[in-house]
């Protein structure tokens, strides 16, 4: 169901806030020249759920946080903005926020990136980092016309099997699913050795070739999948983001992601040499991240910003970039 923030919920999200203690009942604001260095707003983005939120387990009240204080950001912006609320397993409860920016088409492009996390670290890798870029790029493109439609949607409950994005595509009709030129999804940005966009095989694969121009002509460290092994063909991956259900949908997607697939099961699960996973461990945070990788988390958050604005900005449904 969606439904704009009501002021009873508001009333009930400020009363968590003071029992948590974590963040501010009002609207978080940030100086408008960030907005113009790539990767600077993404990262007070990131760091604010990570460290003032803190872990956004699905169905506690710092997931609840986290979704207020992306309404509130989205708002901020000038968005239109709505929750849709769901229900998983036996009576779990979580939410996607969802803010609509129009285009000069009718189609649209969906971007999408999770902000619960499991509850080891931080979840600034897994990912505070998605939604820091996804919010970037919102408040960017906010006075520029791009060729289409663009929702952005904060899923919820990802950790617990995908739920957020399978009930954002379950409620879809047809008509929307035909008229989706693809599905942008941000998962996991700042820890791993290397930056990677996947998508689909052949000519639905737009989007990650489209990436992959931009990357090449901004000279951007951005590659693809090797393909190292056979059960993932270069320029895929798995099945385990919220890119899933939109692809299971007949939908294109292009999938952004911090990792290394030259490493451990060449699965694309282990993210670095040194440290092996950082995701859903005591190290996705903030403070190991920049003692051990020192500038990595601002240049990863910097390109994939750039990416994904450029991309939202000069998308087409061919296999070229303009």
């Amino acid at each position: 169901m969606l439904r704009k923030l009501s002021f009873s919920f508001m009333a009930i999200m400020i009363g968590l806030m003071t029992v948590v203690g974590s963040a501010s009942a009002s609207t978080v604001t940030y100086p408008k020249s960030i907005v113009h260095k790539d990767g600077a707003l993404a990262y007070e983005h990131m760091d604010y759920l990570a460290n003032e939120i803190g872990s956004r387990v699905a169905g506690t009240d710092n997931e609840k946080l986290a979704e207020q204080y992306i309404y509130e950001q989205f708002e901020r912006i000038g968005y239109e903005t709505e929750i849709q609320e769901f229900s998983y397993g036996e009576g779990s409860d979580s939410s996607n926020v969802i803010a609509y920016k129009p285009g000069k088409s009718s189609e649209q492009i969906i971007v999408g990136a999770h902000y619960d996390s499991v509850s080891a670290g931080k979840g600034v890798d897994d990912n505070a980092s998605g939604v820091g870029v996804m919010l970037e790029s919102a408040e960017v493109l906010k006075h520029i016309k791009t060729p289409y439609d663009v929702v952005f949607i904060a899923f919820g409950a990802e950790e617990e099997g995908l739920q957020g994005s399978k009930a954002y595509v379950e409620q879809m009709t047809q008509a929307e699913i035909d008229s989706t030129v693809g599905m942008i999804n941000l998962d996991s940005l700042a820890a791993g050795d290397h930056m990677y966009v996947y998508g689909n095989a052949g000519e639905d694969g737009f989007i990650r070739d489209q990436t992959l121009n931009i990357a090449e002509k901004k000279k951007l460290d951005v590659q693809t999948n090797p393909g190292l092994s056979p059960d993932y063909p270069a320029g895929t991956t798995g099945d385990w983001s919220d890119h899933a259900p939109f692809k299971a949908a007949g939908i294109a997607y292009g999938y952004l992601e911090a990792t290394n697939w030259e490493i451990g099961d060449l699965d694309g699960y282990h993210q670095t040499v040194e440290h092996g996973d950082i995701w859903h461990t005591e190290n996705d945070n903030l403070e190991f991240l920049e003692q051990e990788y020192p500038g990595r988390v601002q240049e990863h958050l910097s390109t994939f910003s750039t990416i994904l604005t450029d991309l939202l900005k000069f998308m087409n449904k061919t296999s070229t970039a303009k």
